[in-house]
């Protein structure tokens, strides 16, 4: 017998205490990943994990060693159906019912000024997020935060000159049925948007963003209707959540909006 194997293991000794934890694991373990690009390419990038299973009562507690050797058995390249794979791999090698793995990373896309035509990278925070329970299929849900302009449509209205616009956050939350590439939630979010952003941007294409957007003003509640027609015309798309946060430029606080749909529920 090695010393290894000798030293005793507290967390495999019987808990008394008969209270089960609905969660336990890490959280913020920094890991390079690859995600697959619409264009046939793929994005290196640094994804946040959080990783958790379901302890039984009769457990004290879990292996955390083995929610980062899990990550360090995959080839770094994510996709959903990856995503799922480690969702019952990490349960199997946990010895759970039921598990939770969130994966949160920058991804860039390359952006051309509207009338200029600079190119520049715009980022936005995605995240793949996954539950397990039991012999029940892994739910697998895309998340993206889309950060837009906004103007005001009531301020543009009542106003003698100008309007007040703002940046707001966008986020979509999908499960879906069939392939929906990270860039086509990005792109819904901003063809509805008062006008989307740029990292880099001239004169000229300061002047046609402005005045895009005060053709264009949008509430926060038109915002989240508007991306939901589109949500619901997407027969890939099984059930959403749409919310956008509007940072306002008058008021000491924020305007907000959601829309939740279960597309099979309401079916």
């Amino acid at each position: 017998m090695n010393k290894l194997s000798a030293m005793p293991d507290v967390q495999n000794i019987a808990d008394t205490r008969n209270i089960a934890i609905d969660r336990v694991g890490v959280k913020n373990i920094r890991y390079p990943v690859r995600v697959r690009e619409r264009s046939g390419g793929e994005q290196h990038t640094v994804a946040c994990f959080s990783m958790s299973v379901e302890l039984p009562h009769q457990f004290k507690g879990t292996h955390m060693s083995r929610f980062v050797e899990l990550l360090s058995m995959h080839e770094h390249e994510f996709t959903i159906r990856s995503f799922k794979h480690m969702l019952a791999e990490m349960i199997r090698r946990l010895d759970a019912q039921a598990g939770y793995i969130k994966m949160t990373f920058p991804y860039f896309i390359t952006k051309s000024a509207p009338v200029s035509g600079i190119r520049s990278l715009m980022d936005y925070e995605v995240a793949f997020i996954g539950e397990i329970n039991g012999s029940r299929s892994p739910v697998i849900l895309t998340r993206v935060v889309v950060p837009i302009t906004s103007v005001c449509p009531c301020s543009k209205k009542i106003s003698d000159c100008g309007a007040h616009n703002q940046r707001s956050h966008v986020a979509v939350t999908v499960r879906t049925n069939g392939l929906v590439w990270i860039e086509e939630l990005i792109d819904m979010v901003e063809d509805e948007a008062s006008c989307e952003l740029y990292s880099l941007l001239k004169r000229a294409d300061e002047k046609y963003v402005t005045e895009k957007a005060y053709n264009n003003p949008k509430f926060a509640e038109d915002i989240v209707r508007d991306i939901a027609i589109r949500l619901n015309e997407d027969a890939r798309v099984a059930s959403y959540t749409v919310e956008t946060e509007n940072f306002e430029s008058i008021h000491n606080h924020s305007a907000f909006a959601c829309i939740q749909c279960d597309k099979e529920a309401t079916n």
